[in-house]
């Protein structure tokens, strides 16, 4: 039987970008047209969760918005799989939680303080990010559905068709299992097992299984002693759950892979259909080839990632691209232009209607816009030629082309300071960081050099108090040609004596940002 129905969207422009979530809530709609729509992300807490974790909750998520939006009732369910086997430890955790490799997540304990497992040390970052990005999420935790029997029907429905799984698994992946091979597991010393069924009691919710040493043992299944293995418990949460829509990353849809199977075993063992696959690529590290890895730590984690981006900035990386492309993210320059091709697209006159459907989506939730009309290399500079005094590099921009903005926008700008504070303390690059010098040597400079900065204080003296970066410009220039210096000396030189750095923002402009008595003073070594 062929899948439940294949969806095709398009790469590239706003327009098409947001077609595909037209085209899921589309289909989602004439395929329910009556009661709740639910949509469900499930993640293992097996580690920290980060950017990569987020584009599966994030992607659920706004697919229940955009249904909401149309005026329908959505639930978006996140399955939190704490259930999951500890199967290796991460790179940022004690080596020593090696002598729980095997447990159930749940039962591991916290590597940390302020959570009661293992699984609630890291749960707790999705759920602060969450309420940051203002998810509307019912948070399901697998453990407590199977300790309460919830999953009861599903287990005895595998294990009177262990054969039809079986023919199922072989048949759409391709691969033979072993003959003694069954479609749960059990917990046995609090480790978790692979073992071969022998026979069931549904009146005692009791099975027996072969345990390590080849011998009939038992085990109560109403009570979460035993699981159901991953190509079988994923389709069972489609029919008990009720599950008409999930993300899940496209490992998981490829030919044969657990999709594929799990429409066989969802239609022909649970009697229920499959859900709305939205496969999603992964994200990767600007400059790394391989996704992002909680074992690995090649991570940004959801809590550092929410202190250096607001959250419509976070919503707007994910959702100007379509589920199926690769992204990459990084700190640094691609940080900075995310953020202003944001407010670019906030500052448009003329929006069209996906212009104005993308921008109303990664707004979703905020009270108050946190990115100004000010580009972000601008802020940041000013921010630091203000020694990161936001009254300050508030007067500093109210002498430039934004001084309107400055006056119009200043909450907003205050508020966006506080994640160009954090970003410069922990993530932006060695380039665009830098300080005003306390003090500074003439010894440090040639004679050419200090004749730069002689005719500079001459010019600085005489420039008009609304002087802006283009009259400084001109100024230097007019040096270079009088002392016969290059540009890249001249202004190697200049940074060196305001920053101590070989390069630094563009010089006219900065200059003109500069407290003026300050400037004067430096450049004839009197600061």
């Amino acid at each position: 039987m062929a899948p439940y129905f294949h969806l095709e969207w398009s790469s590239g422009t706003i327009e098409n970008v947001m077609q595909w979530l037209s085209t899921i809530v589309d289909a989602l709609i004439a395929r329910h047209p009556d009661g709740d729509i639910v949509v469900s992300s499930g993640v293992s807490p097996s580690g920290t969760y980060h950017l990569g974790t987020l584009r599966e909750v994030l992607t659920a998520e706004i697919i229940a918005t955009e249904v909401r939006r149309r005026g329908r009732n959505a639930r978006h369910l996140h399955i939190v799989d704490d259930l999951d086997v500890f199967r290796k430890v991460p790179a940022n955790i004690p080596s020593e939680w090696d002598q729980y490799l095997g447990r159930p997540l749940i039962d591991v304990p916290a590597p940390g303080e302020g959570a009661a497992s293992y699984a609630d040390y890291f749960l707790n970052d999705l759920l602060d990010a969450a309420k940051q990005l203002h998810i509307e999420f019912e948070v399901v935790r697998s453990h407590e559905k199977y300790r309460s029997g919830f999953f009861v029907p599903a287990i005895e429905k595998a294990l009177e068709n262990v054969d039809t799984i079986r023919s199922i698994l072989e048949e759409v992946s391709g691969r033979t299992l072993d003959e003694q091979w069954t479609p749960i597991q059990v917990i046995e010393n609090g480790y978790v097992k692979n073992r071969q069924f022998v026979s069931i009691d549904t009146a005692q919710k009791t099975i027996v299984y072969i345990d390590k040493d080849g011998k009939e043992a038992v085990a109560d299944y109403a009570h979460g002693n035993v699981t159901l293995s991953w190509r079988v418990d994923w389709p069972s949460r489609w029919a008990l759950m009720g599950v008409q829509c999930e993300p899940f990353g496209r490992d998981h849809g490829t030919k044969g892979g657990s999709y594929d199977t799990g429409v066989r075993i969802v239609r022909e063992v649970f009697a229920a259909e499959p859900p709305v696959p939205v496969p999603y690529n992964f994200i990767n590290r600007v400059g790394d080839t391989k996704k992002m890895s909680k074992s690995a730590g090649n991570v940004v984690t959801a809590k550092e990632l929410l202190t250096i981006l607001p959250p419509e900035i976070v919503w707007f990386f994910l959702l100007r691209s379509s589920p199926d492309k690769l992204l990459f993210f990084g700190e640094g320059e691609p940080l900075m232009r995310l953020v202003d091709e944001f407010a670019e697209l906030q500052a448009k006159t003329e929006k069209t209607v996906s212009d104005k459907l993308l921008l109303e989506l990664c707004l979703h939730g905020v009270d108050e816009p946190t990115v100004s009309d000010v580009p972000f290399s601008h802020l940041v500079a000013s921010y630091q030629a203000a020694l990161r005094n936001v009254d300050t590099t508030l007067a500093v921009i109210g002498r430039t082309e934004y001084a309107d903005v400055a006056r119009d926008q200043a909450a907003t700008i205050r508020k966006e300071l506080r994640f160009i504070d954090h970003w410069l303390d922990t993530s932006a690059p060695e380039d665009v960081r830098f300080a005003l010098r306390n003090q500074v040597d003439k010894a440090e400079f040639s004679d050419v050099e200090l004749a730069l900065f002689a005719g500079l204080a001459e010019k600085v003296a005489a420039a008009p108090v609304d002087a802006d970066g283009s009259y400084f410009h001109t100024a230097l220039y007019s040096l270079k040609e009088e002392l016969a210096l290059q540009p890249k000396d001249m202004f190697a030189a200049l940074y060196r004596l305001l920053i101590g750095k070989q390069s630094g923002p563009r010089a006219g402009w900065f200059l003109s940002i500069l407290p003026r008595d300050w400037l004067l003073a430096r450049l004839k070594f009197e600061k």
